[in-house]
């Protein structure tokens, strides 16, 4: 039998292999790799006819600027423990990237433990990811539930509303139908829907729920979905009304969107707040990239960049930005750049991750005058960075 090594899609068969695998090198089932058989590029790396590497991937566009822009979507990468140390697992990344590059992803999103790793090989965290917990009496205490509506299940309404409020900020995947079916069975989620009387459904969240030990239950949020303000209260208002089970909410990592909901409203802020490996993006196609991206309709701008890594400079490859009527494109330009930055920059700049021009300049961007570095941050700024999915 041959010891060469093969990297091939995997059928049903590599698929169990892989999953066997699979737990072996993450110390648990990992119940995706069957449950997404039918969705995912299942790719496995076989030697002597044993599979010793594998992964998912899922090809689904993630908004950003409002627009879906087509991403890899990484997930379940391992390497069987007896074959770790050989670089397998940067040739495993390439050969899973392949084919969804040749079917039109542009971008790719990935969440490990791994960061470090991650950025070497040209992924970069655009935001920091935290999990909260809040005290059901302190929601109960803050939040008015006011007169909304609320009922179990989800339908299409509700999706639709998930897809509408997803385009307001970077990162969220544009869902395809048999996503709710699979995260449903996946975790046992419980669906609320909320609405004022004789109106469209206006927000909905998931929980699932746990017996403790001694008494009580475990309460965790998976999705939390407001179109305003009122309703996001009655939301937390709802949650607080589990005090007399749960004596805390879990937000799980991502799910709360990034807004100074608790800050503001809380009676007392007491949040336990845990930041968590966050999710990471690369940019395969930086043209493609940047012209299926969303803009904003209002800008008109031109501007030399230079992107690659520090070392060595000719590594650097510089293009001319422009930006006008909400579409972009990069072009090939021979000038000096008047912004310059890395892959890893970019990707964070691409999804809005780069706040200010200062946050700018301490991750490492130069820039050859003020102006410049503020024109190029201001760009990407309308949205901010939030991957809710978890894949």
């Amino acid at each position: 039998m041959s010891s060469e090594l093969t990297f091939v899609q995997a059928g049903d068969t590599l698929a169990h292999e892989y999953e066997k695998m699979a737990e072996r090198s993450f110390g648990h089932t990992v119940g995706d790799i069957t449950h997404l058989h039918g969705h995912a590029d299942i790719r496995v790396a076989v030697r002597s006819g044993k599979v010793i590497a594998g992964g998912l991937g899922l090809l689904l566009p993630q908004y950003f600027g409002g627009a879906p822009v087509p991403s890899a979507l990484l997930a379940a990468g391992s390497v069987a423990p007896e074959e770790r140390g050989n670089h397998l697992a940067a040739r495993m990344v390439h050969e899973r990237l392949r084919p969804l590059r040749e079917r039109g992803a542009v971008i790719s999103s990935i969440s490990t433990l791994s960061n470090g790793y991650a950025r070497h090989l040209g992924w970069q965290a655009p935001v920091a990811v935290y999990a909260h917990a809040v005290h059901t009496d302190d929601l109960k205490r803050s939040f008015d539930a006011g007169d909304f509506r609320i009922e179990t299940g989800s339908g299409p309404e509700a999706l639709d509303l998930q897809q509408d409020l997803a385009r307001h900020w970077n990162g969220p995947v544009q869902r395809p139908a048999w996503w709710e079916d699979w995260k449903t069975a996946k975790n046992s989620l419980t669906t609320y829907s909320f609405h004022r009387p004789g109106a469209p459904i206006s927000g909905w969240l998931s929980i699932t729920t746990s017996r403790r030990e001694r008494h009580g239950t475990d309460l965790t949020v998976h999705d939390f979905w407001a179109h305003d303000h009122e309703c996001a209260a009655a939301m937390l208002a709802f949650l607080g009304r589990y005090n007399s089970r749960a004596d805390t909410v879990h937000f799980r990592r991502g799910a709360l969107p990034p807004t100074p909901l608790l800050l503001h409203n809380l009676h007392r802020y007491q949040v336990t707040t845990r930041a968590w490996h966050p999710w990471m993006l690369r940019i395969l196609d930086p043209r493609g990239a940047v012209r299926l991206r969303g803009w904003p309709h209002d800008l008109d701008l031109e501007l030399l960049i230079e992107i690659g890594e520090a070392a060595p400079r000719t590594t650097h490859r510089r293009y001319l930005l422009r930006i006008c009527a909400g579409a972009a494109d990069l072009t090939p330009a021979r000038d000096e750049g008047q912004v310059t930055l890395t892959n890893g920059q970019f990707a964070a700049w691409y999804a809005g991750g780069l706040r200010s021009p200062e946050a700018a300049r301490l991750s490492g961007i130069r820039a050859r005058s003020d102006a410049s570095l503020a024109a190029f941050i201001r760009v990407t700024a309308n949205e901010e960075p939030w991957l809710p999915d978890h894949f």
